[in-house]
């Protein structure tokens, strides 16, 4: 059964989570088609643009997303502190990046005289596009309908290119963020289209790598990793950036077929700073897209009246 938005998605729940749409039809969304003789690749660039475009106007952080050939997946990060803090004209600027907007508001930017009824009018609009400006639903809607109305336009067809409403999983703690991240930058190595992190073009992984390649102390578009969590953390993601490649890098080789079974013995310490051992940790990783809440226990106990339900449920991670 379908569940109500509002039973998924919570900022007072947790400001994590991990999305993914698909492609309706059979032919690609990306990638080439061996039955119609027909690249497609050209699409995710379509789809890498549009995404950090949209980043850059809606207060929605970008921790990590991977283009696959016929689906993406995304893991989001809602900042509602970023929304509150705009101004009025901050608002209205990046709303107006991706939509045209009634000519009351455009009055207003201009500096027009307006009665105190329009200016009531206008705060309304804009205090309901600051609520749009960090809502998922919003973003996800502007990116896929953008990139539908892009692919109907070269396939010269009409009708649904996305399967229905997009899928959201809550990632309630920092053990659920790390496993998500790690599942989505790994994508194409589990599908056996590209061997090292560094070569998985369309990924957040690969735009770090090559950041740190070209001497950048930050990822364009990507919401940065910040450290571990201490007193007066800044803004972004709770891991050191090294830690968390070398995570990838070490889960990458153990989710070979020919490495099954053969644990590196120098597993990465962010593990044991998360509270995994090696076998608990690639047992969460390979079911990260498992249910549509992911955390230990009680972050999933913690987060139920948050979101509506009332029923313990979703993929519990081991506790500390």
């Amino acid at each position: 059964m379908t569940k109500a938005r509002s039973s998924l998605i919570s900022v007072d729940a947790t400001p994590y989570y991990h999305c993914v749409s698909r492609c309706v039809r059979r032919s690609f969304l990306c990638g080439y088609d061996e039955q119609a003789q027909q690249s497609y690749e050209h699409r995710r660039t379509w789809i890498e643009h549009r995404l950090l475009a949209l980043a850059g106007a809606f207060c929605i952080d970008v921790c990590a997303y991977a283009i696959m050939s016929n689906h993406y997946h995304l893991v989001l990060h809602i900042n509602a502190d970023k929304a509150k803090s705009l101004t009025q004209r901050e608002v209205v600027e990046r709303w107006l990046a991706f939509h045209q907007g009634p000519s009351l508001i455009h009055r207003f930017i201009q500096g027009d005289s307006l009665s105190e009824a329009q200016s009531e009018q206008c705060g309304e609009i804009i205090e309901v596009w600051r609520e749009r400006l960090m809502s998922i639903s919003w973003f996800m809607r502007l990116l896929n309908q953008h990139i539908a109305s892009e692919a109907n336009r070269e396939d010269k067809c009409t009708g649904h290119f996305w399967e229905g409403r997009f899928k959201s999983q809550a990632l309630l703690d920092e053990k659920a963020l790390a496993a998500a991240m790690a599942y989505v930058d790994l994508n194409p190595i589990r599908a056996a289209i590209a061997a090292t992190p560094e070569t998985s073009d369309f990924t957040s992984v690969k735009a770090r790598i090559n950041a740190i390649e070209n001497d950048k102390t930050a990822t364009e578009g990507l919401f940065p990793f910040v450290g571990n969590p201490r007193e007066n953390m800044p803004e972004g993601i709770p891991f050191r950036l090294m830690d968390y490649l070398e995570l990838v890098d070490w889960t990458g080789r153990q989710c070979r077929e020919d490495k099954r079974g053969q644990i590196d013995s120098r597993t990465p310490e962010i593990l044991n700073r998360l509270g995994f051992d090696s076998a608990e940790w690639l047992d969460v990783y390979k079911h990260a897209e498992k249910g549509t809440l992911i955390g230990t226990e009680s972050s999933i106990k913690g987060a139920l009246s948050l979101l509506g339900r009332k029923r313990l449920c979703g993929f519990r991670l081991p506790a500390s």
